[in-house]
């Protein structure tokens, strides 16, 4: 499918332009970077529960300013996080660089990967396919960077905003899962992209986001087919 157009501007550079206009303060915000102890530790222990105890190449997809990477990266797994806002990664760099841990962080295209096939154990996304306009695409790379064998993560909810805000005024109706999809449809996806074992159990601790949440979240996985 053709990538749709707003005025000279196509949608993924309306995305990119708005996550860099929001990157020097994205962490700021309870539900998206870490402010606590408790909030760190609840997080290290969903994101355990869900990659098991042993070392994983691990892709995170849409890492944003890499809190999920990073964290990865202190449960021991080789991470390289990916986004399309070259912002984003300055800050994920930046990060990475004040800890132990050694994350690489490069630009990259959600939807078309820069990655050989069969390359990592595990792709990880939070909040990512609703900003996606081929999200189906995305889906088709992710599997096709994991190993056989090898799993999906996707943190994800559904928000069902009044309103659409700043940039995505423009390009809401050219996003298929705007405003995320809940957990039964989003199943339903991974379904028919091939996925199989898929499993999902909600997020609903209000340590995890560092506030009572105000839409559902839950976590996600569906394995690739020998």
């Amino acid at each position: 499918m053709a990538q749709p157009n707003q005025g000279d501007k196509t949608v993924k550079e309306l995305v990119q332009q708005h996550w860099n206009g929001r990157a020097a303060t994205f962490d700021d915000e309870s539900q998206h970077g870490i402010h606590s102890d408790e909030q760190h530790d609840r997080w290290l222990t969903v994101l355990r529960e869900w990659t098991g105890d042993d070392s994983l190449d691990v892709l995170d997809v849409g890492c944003g300013t890499g809190v999920v990477s990073i964290l990865l990266a202190e449960l021991g797994h080789a991470v390289i996080g990916v986004d399309f806002a070259p912002e984003m990664l300055e800050r994920a760099r930046a990060k990475a660089r004040r800890t132990d841990y050694s994350v690489t962080f490069q630009r990259g295209d959600a939807e078309a990967l820069a990655l050989p096939d069969d390359t990592v154990d595990l792709v990880t996304a939070r909040h990512l396919v609703w900003t996606l306009p081929r999200p189906t695409a995305a889906l088709q790379e992710w599997q096709r960077v994991v190993e056989p064998g090898g799993r999906i993560l996707l943190i994800e909810g559904y928000w069902d905003h009044d309103e659409p805000w700043d940039e995505y005024e423009q390009m809401h109706d050219d996003l298929p899962m705007y405003d995320g999809r809940p957990p039964d449809e989003l199943r339903d996806v991974l379904a028919d992209q091939g996925f199989a074992d898929i499993t999902h159990e909600p997020l609903m601790d209000a340590t995890l986001w560092g506030r009572e949440p105000h839409h559902d979240y839950y976590i996600m996985s569906g394995t690739v087919p020998r």
